[in-house]
């Protein structure tokens, strides 16, 4: 850790030690009065050399829940990072079991990664509950794998730790910082624009993945991971190390000791998970830039977890706090420079000192959130502001409402200075603009018409795509970050409004209005609206609606909703039929009664 770290070396005694709640696998390796099924439970398990004394010892079983593989390159870190938690939990007397989870991998994943967040959910679910599972450490990486794990672990309410497998190395194009996802679509602006040659784009794009990790800017992936330390979910400073660094590697072996020590205190998530916490990370979610995916994974983690969030919640806990971390998309710098200057901790403890983080909130390493981070000062004030010297204030999420959708997010932090000249600083009307609708019904068309002279899209238009939802998608795509037809784009003019019921990449520099719901697939207002309308965006009240009469609206309801793909496969039909909407989650909503599963102990199965 650099000497940043906060370890844990206490000495541990198995013979002595009784834990709080009796460990649940004792139901299976002792099945107390059925000697016939513990012996069926243990059989098995000697087939690879464990021994009937080590699995009928008493000693915590520890679960791994391993999401890296070859299919998912941003966590595979964790084939080898689970080898220092297994060695961890040996060292405090638990025994180690990993086993896989359902692949979640953003970049590659058809139709959308998203729609896997809530499968590996279910996954994870059904195999804490049902496997002799006592506590488990959740190998995290890749946006969605964080969400589903925390999700899973509160429904299951096991202790739990996750482990984030760290970011890749800063990338380096032409002596220029690159970061993953945001030089992508920096560099597709200028191939439009004839900027640069297809082979210069591929050569920019490549060079942000210099080595193994998730996304080193503040994508999706850090957002989450650093959530998940915000929350009190893993050990402080776990988010931001580099998966290179043999910090990686250290923290990942304390995370296995600290798992067995949580087994023995039955420190679950219900005793850590708060809505203050959730609040906590809103404002965290501010101060670093984090990714507009946060909103829906947050409100789906505290659903699970039985904490009530609200849309104004984000406005009253993070939209007037300040901007402290100049890493891309929202600034300069990428990972490991955050990491060098303090990482997540020396923002929390700005956030605790100027009153905007409550530090007395529980955590996994026993001590109080603010503990974990006292004296945890930023040494880069280039890349960690304080408080009060931030690089923009007012720099949340706003929540916009209207009669094109119940609620919806800007992440106002991105707003650039030519975005707010062009449309935010009409005098006398700041903060408010109008424009003419054109509008794509999914990518496919997007791509297909955008460069149209048909459209005649000005720089006074507001792009529009819909049936990019959890249903229509399904899964929610992200395609609202759209760029400007290349005409615009050779004459200097970056980004165009956008709109849309789908997400975009958390490593997008567009200050887009979307996950809108409800989604034009449901009827949302996106499907009553047609290229020409007026839109009109008034950021000062919350307000984004189409200026269009309501016997106009009803007219056009009769003409029924934009058609949506059909499914492809059995779980897409399932989703589709199950999912909520983003603005609540986007979660399975007949999962929200099960809490706390594992104080049941499942029926025996012979």
């Amino acid at each position: 850790m650099g000497g940043r770290g906060i370890f844990f070396h206490r000495r541990v005694s198995t013979m002595t030690r009784i834990p709080v709640r009796p460990f649940r696998s004792r139901e299976w390796f002792a099945a107390p009065g059925r000697l016939d099924m513990a012996a069926l439970y243990l059989e098995r398990f000697m087939n690879y050399g464990i021994t009937p004394k080590e699995l009928t010892s008493g000693r915590p079983i520890i679960g791994i829940a391993q999401s890296g593989s070859d299919l998912t390159p941003c966590n595979r870190i964790h084939l080898e990072t689970v080898k220092r938690v297994k060695a961890g939990i040996e060292a405090a007397g638990g025994i180690p079991m990993e086993f896989p989870t359902h692949p979640i991998f953003e970049n590659c994943r058809r139709p959308t990664a998203a729609i896997d967040r809530n499968l590996a959910y279910l996954g994870l679910v059904e195999i804490l509950n049902g496997y002799p599972i006592d506590a488990v450490v959740l190998t995290t990486g890749c946006d969605k794998t964080t969400p589903s794990g925390l999700m899973a672990a509160s429904t299951v309410d096991i202790p739990a730790i996750v482990l984030s497998g760290g970011p890749m190395l800063d990338g380096w194009h032409d002596g220029d910082l690159v970061g993953s996802g945001t030089v992508i679509w920096r560099s597709r602006r200028k191939l439009a624009a004839g900027e640069m040659t297809e082979e210069e784009f591929l050569d920019a794009a490549t060079a942000s993945a210099p080595s193994a990790g998730h996304c080193n800017t503040m994508g999706t992936a850090s957002t989450m991971n650093a959530i998940a330390e915000g929350l009190g979910m893993s050990l402080p400073g776990c988010a931001a190390i580099p998966a290179p660094y043999r910090e990686r590697g250290q923290i990942a072996y304390e995370t296995g000791k600290r798992i067995v020590e949580m087994a023995y205190e039955d420190l679950r998530p219900s005793k850590i998970l708060t809505r203050q916490s959730f609040l906590n990370a809103i404002a965290l979610v501010t101060a670093i830039g984090g990714s507009s995916n946060a909103h829906p994974h947050l409100h789906a983690m505290a659903r699970h977890a039985d904490i009530e969030l609200h849309p104004s919640d984000w406005m009253d806990y993070g939209y007037d706090l300040p901007l402290l971390v100049d890493v891309q998309p929202a600034g300069r710098f990428l990972g490991e420079r955050f990491h060098r200057a303090g990482g997540v901790p020396a923002v929390l403890s700005e956030l605790i000192a100027a009153g905007k983080v409550d530090g007395d909130v529980a955590t996994v390493t026993g001590r109080t959130l603010g503990d974990n981070v006292a004296h945890r000062v930023a040494t880069d004030r280039e890349v960690i502001r304080p408080y009060h010297q931030p690089l923009k204030e007012q720099a949340g999420f706003l929540v916009l409402s209207g009669n094109l959708f119940d609620v919806a997010i800007m992440k106002t932090s991105v707003i650039g200075p030519d975005f707010r000249t062009r449309y935010l600083s009409r005098p006398g009307h700041e903060g408010c603009f109008e424009g003419r609708a054109i509008v794509f019904d999914g990518s496919d068309d997007y791509h297909h018409r955008i460069d149209d002279p048909a459209l005649d899209i000005d720089e006074n238009c507001i792009l529009v795509i819909r049936g990019a939802g959890v249903i229509g998608w399904p899964g929610s795509a992200e395609v609202t970050n759209m760029q400007p037809p290349a005409a615009l784009l050779q004459r200097g003019i970056q980004s165009l409004p956008t709109i849309g019921d789908g997400r975009q990449s958390g490593t997008s520099d567009s200050p887009s209005i979307l996950n809108a719901s409800p989604e034009s697939a449901v009827g949302g207002g996106l499907a009553w609206l047609r290229t020409g309308d007026t839109i009109r965006i008034d950021l000062n009240h919350g307000r984004c609606d189409m200026l269009v009469d309501d016997a106009e609206i009803a007219r056009r309801k009769g003409e029924g909703i934009p058609p949506v793909p059909a499914s492809q496969t059995p779980w897409e039909e399932i989703y589709r039929e199950k999912v909520g909407q983003l603005g609540d989650g986007g979660v399975l909503d007949l999962a929200l009664k099960y809490r706390r599963t594992s104080e049941t102990t499942p029926r025996h199965n012979h």
